[in-house]
């Protein structure tokens, strides 16, 4: 028998999870937070309503939508949809001084619903207005809170499992909330599917009232002014999205990729490394830390496809990877591959493109 000193197994998940205090134990449904910011609802709400049915569904609970708003500001027309796309029971906070986002007021409204009707998982888009109050909402209630999430699941034990990338992006990690409640996650845009939409579906309609005052909230939002960069680009939620990476050599054989979207009528992207050269501007960037795409065409010119972008395109409904090199991860969630210097096959490819596309094509070449 050795006598060489034994390394102890690392204790699993099951045996680190303690029994749920029982104040917890009061906590059940699904609830969503619908992000309305000025009339209107941002698309990652109901991508969150449809994710949110599918856990909802495992956990035989409801789903519940949070609407927080002015009185006359489409509060009540947000509920209504929240219905259409999966709520069972909406939540709806109508107060004046809610009319434009502040933390501190939303922090408020938001965990006094959260300690009155006690969720037990809240999700929340991973937006500039989710993130920030996601942060603060999780610190006032003493909870925990998993930041743009890529994959949310019910596990054995009915523990939220909320899947990010993590290192940098070069890895995946699954995160439990084990022993608190509200169990948190925040997911970006286009990462889940948007749900079917039933028209005339309802449900239950919780009308909540908040005591705020005007004067207790420090920040005062003086004017409105739009971001106008906001209105440059439309990753998002674009149909065709052609992208180029370092494959592509330097920042003006960018122009390539710009040329081929602009002939398919979709929008331009690049990997993280472009963005870091100064390529490209950040708006333009691709991927977990970048923009995340549900395109029904993605075109990769000379991308590697480092796990940080895969995540964010392997959504796309067809995706085509342009690589001189046959083992590049983008291969690994490409449905076709073409084995060739992007910067010579680009070209090309932009002119049979225009050549099918255009109306006037055929005349150009007759003549």
């Amino acid at each position: 028998m050795s006598d060489a000193p034994k390394t102890a197994a690392a204790p699993s998940r099951a045996a680190m999870k303690k029994e749920l205090p029982e104040h917890f134990k009061a906590y059940k449904h699904v609830w969503v937070m619908v992000e309305l910011e000025r009339g209107h609802v941002h698309p990652v709400s109901w991508e969150l309503m449809g994710e949110a049915r599918k856990l909802a569904d495992k956990l035989g609970v409801d789903v519940g939508a949070v609407v927080i708003g002015a009185p006359d500001a489409g509060a009540r027309e947000a509920a209504a949809e929240s219905f259409a796309y999966g709520a069972d029971v909406v939540y709806l906070v109508e107060n004046p001084i809610l009319a434009e986002y502040r933390n501190e007021s939303y922090t408020r409204t938001l965990t006094e619903l959260v300690n009155t009707y006690k969720p037990e998982i809240l999700l929340l888009g991973a937006t500039n207005l989710g993130r920030d109050l996601a942060g603060s909402v999780a610190t006032t209630l003493l909870t925990g809170l998993t930041a743009d999430c890529t994959e949310l699941a019910v596990d054995a034990d009915k523990s939220l499992a909320a899947t990010r990338p993590t290192f940098g992006g070069s890895l995946l990690c699954t995160i439990y909330t084990l022993n608190f409640r509200p169990q948190m996650a925040t997911v970006r845009p286009r990462v889940m599917r948007m749900p079917e939409r039933h028209e005339g579906r309802i449900g239950r309609v919780v009308e909540h009232a908040v005591a705020l005052e005007e004067e207790s909230i420090v920040t005062k939002v003086l004017k409105f002014l739009p971001d106008r960069s906001s209105q440059t680009s439309n990753l998002a939620y674009a149909d065709v999205v052609v992208a180029g990476g370092l494959g592509l050599q330097n920042g003006e054989n960018l122009q390539l990729v710009r040329a081929l979207a602009n002939v398919l009528g979709g929008e331009w992207g690049c990997s993280r490394p472009c963005v870091q050269k100064g390529w490209a501007p950040a708006e333009r960037q691709i991927g977990q830390t970048g923009k995340t795409i549900r395109p029904k065409l993605y075109i990769a010119a000379g991308i590697s496809g480092a796990i940080q972008h895969r995540v964010g395109v392997e959504g796309a409904d067809l995706i085509v990877a342009i690589n001189t090199d046959r083992n590049a991860p983008i291969l690994d969630i490409a449905h076709f591959a073409v084995a060739t210097d992007a910067i010579r096959f680009l070209p090309a490819l932009t002119e049979a493109f225009r050549a099918r596309i255009s109306p006037h094509a055929n005349d150009r070449l007759a003549g």
